[in-house]
């Protein structure tokens, strides 16, 4: 990612959680704890099921007297349904600002080069009253920018940065093995802790109750994480949604198979080696171990 280069992600929606509940609202519902959203610092979160299957995945960072959630863009309608289901009598706003607000996404460097920046993951700081963090998952992916689309362009020239083709991006977020693209074909596939979230900074396993909580937390405490959401590599052939095998024995399954391939793979099978490849369908594949994973 060059310095001086902004990638403007269209592809991102945007809801805007308000009222009086709204803290305790998110609170109970998401894997991450709300108490360290504020005006200096974001995080990234997730919405499981009951069963603790992947839903959504978004960060979320301090908006006036609420929150906004960004989340890819494709999920935004049907997150927008999912929390109204949990509201009930909440006193709580939800609205789909995605068509009003847009996020870009600048590099760490530039970033820290801002006032009042630093280098840890969900630094929040502001930029003509819109706010830049340092992104909560790894600060390797730069910083999000969330304003208005009125003031967008106007702002990037502010800050001298120069617009550059997003698919950069997804191939670095991809390289580094963190999947934001087409991330609805994961729903129901696999627990959210599979995805990462423990290494993520999505997860607080201190803040107590929240949907998917029970499993999540049996799983983590048990040592029962024997699968992991990673990215593929293709070395031959065309990808599918084929099965991983090794010996005819099943290790993985692709899940995303668009550019930026994913696959849940069994880690913890005595047959599955970062330095093998394997048979997936008619293609041969290898599974790339991303730098900040450090529990296999």
């Amino acid at each position: 990612m060059k310095k001086n280069n902004v990638y403007i992600l269209e592809d991102r929606g945007l809801l805007y959680i308000s009222g009086e509940d709204c803290k305790e609202f998110l609170q109970n519902i998401v894997t991450n704890n709300i108490n360290k959203v504020d005006e200096k610092n974001s995080c990234y979160s997730a919405l499981l099921t009951p069963q603790g299957k992947y839903l959504y995945d978004f960060n979320i960072s301090k908006h006036k007297s609420g929150y906004f959630l960004d989340c890819e863009k494709k999920n935004i309608d049907n997150l927008f349904k999912q929390l109204n289901l949990y509201k009930l009598r909440s006193k709580v706003e939800i609205l789909n600002l995605s068509n009003e607000f847009v996020i870009a996404v600048i590099s760490k460097e530039r970033f820290l080069d801002m006032d009042n920046s630093k280098s840890n993951a969900g630094c929040t700081i502001k930029f003509r009253e819109d706010n830049i963090f340092l992104d909560p998952r790894n600060i390797d992916l730069g910083a999000r920018l969330i304003t208005n689309l009125e003031k967008l362009y106007l702002s990037l020239k502010k800050l001298g940065l120069k617009t550059a083709d997003k698919k950069e991006y997804y191939k670095l977020s991809h390289e580094i093995g963190i999947p934001q693209n087409n991330t609805d074909k994961l729903q129901n596939k696999l627990f959210g802790i599979e995805c990462n979230f423990d290494e993520l900074n999505a997860i607080d396993f201190k803040k107590g109750c929240y949907v998917g909580q029970e499993n999540t937390a049996r799983i983590k405490l048990k040592d029962k994480l024997s699968k992991r959401l990673l990215p593929i590599e293709v070395v031959e052939g065309d990808l599918k949604n084929d099965v991983i095998a090794v010996e005819k024995d099943e290790i993985g399954k692709i899940l995303i198979n668009d550019d930026y391939p994913f696959a849940i793979i069994k880690v913890k099978n005595e047959k599955f080696n970062f330095n093998k490849t394997f048979d997936c369908g008619s293609a041969k594949i290898k599974v790339k171990k991303p730098d900040w994973l450090k529990i296999i």
